[in-house]
């Protein structure tokens, strides 16, 4: 058997050499301050400043840390927690009750202003989630929500891009020939929609819903406005305890204050759960992501 041998020429090694030195490059940006996070709490504020800033520091000084910040404010880190999970939680049920059905309803069945609804889809795709929070604001408070759960939860609801997602992936990788199958055998819509539709749209569902989960735990600006102090998810309270770290905020007055090493702690906490959604779901992903690529 013969073997080609590949001559790199000097456009090809100034190609892979271009290559690698991007690489290095956004590694060492986007590396090294995720490396430094993760070993900052393992630091007093003394040894964060005045050591080397990838070095270890102790298991001690995370328990310490970590006790530290349980302490803050009665433990409202763990409050500020379970908020973000209510609101993400309730929030994923509602847009995935409502966006399959209307992702499949756009792709598979013809009405009159289907046209309008998908064209109103993509343009509300378009605009910023921080421009639609004073109408939303004027919204929750015409409706007395303002202070309530559910001025966080019902925004976080509307999600536009999980529809269209939807409609792409039923356009694309079911087949309209299974269902009307299913049709001639004599199934309802319904039952077309919940036995044969639905569970071929899995890897979407999974794909749609870690979207949302992902955007609604780290928005921010939404509920900051609609709910202040210890109703506020993480996101929220992260900003707060960044007032009472001194280097931030050297004229705060308040009684207890926090370092580095205890708000870098506050960061890998709000990150914790959708990492382990992540790790969970990325098998799911990947099928969502890939599934519009082909069709048989």
């Amino acid at each position: 058997m013969n073997a080609t041998k590949r001559v790199t020429t000097p456009a090809r090694f100034l190609g892979r050499s271009l290559v690698t030195v991007i690489i290095l490059f956004f590694a060492l940006v986007f590396g090294l301050p995720i490396v430094w996070l993760l070993l900052a709490p393992t630091k007093s504020a003394t040894e964060l400043t005045g050591e080397a800033p990838f070095s270890f520091g102790s298991f001690a000084t995370i328990a310490d840390n970590w006790a530290r910040l349980s302490e803050f404010q009665n433990g409202v880190i763990w409050q500020w927690t379970a908020n973000a999970a209510l609101y993400t939680g309730v929030a994923l049920v509602i847009t995935l009750l409502a966006t399959i059905p209307a992702g499949y309803a756009l792709a598979m069945t013809k009405f009159r202003g289907r046209g309008v609804l998908l064209v109103i889809t993509l343009v509300v795709m378009l605009i910023p989630n921080t421009a639609l929070v004073l109408p939303v604001f004027l919204e929750m408070s015409a409706l007395k929500l303002v202070g309530t759960p559910w001025a966080v939860i019902l925004p976080f609801s509307f999600f536009p891009f999980g529809v269209y997602l939807t409609y792409i992936y039923f356009t694309t990788s079911v087949s309209k020939d299974l269902l009307n199958a299913a049709r001639i055998d004599g199934a309802t819509e319904l039952r077309v929609f919940l036995s044969v539709a639905l569970p071929l749209a899995t890897p979407v569902i999974a794909l749609v819903g870690f979207f949302n989960l992902v955007g609604n735990w780290n928005n921010y600006f939404l509920p900051f406005v609609m709910e202040p102090g210890r109703k506020a998810p993480i996101q929220v309270g992260l900003a707060e305890l960044l007032s009472n770290v001194p280097l931030f905020n050297p004229t705060s007055a308040a009684s207890v204050t926090l370092d580095l090493p205890v708000m870098a702690l506050a960061t890998l906490v709000s990150v914790a759960p959708i990492l382990i959604v992540f790790l969970f779901s990325q098998r799911f992903l990947v099928k969502g992501m890939t599934a519009g690529g082909t069709k048989e």
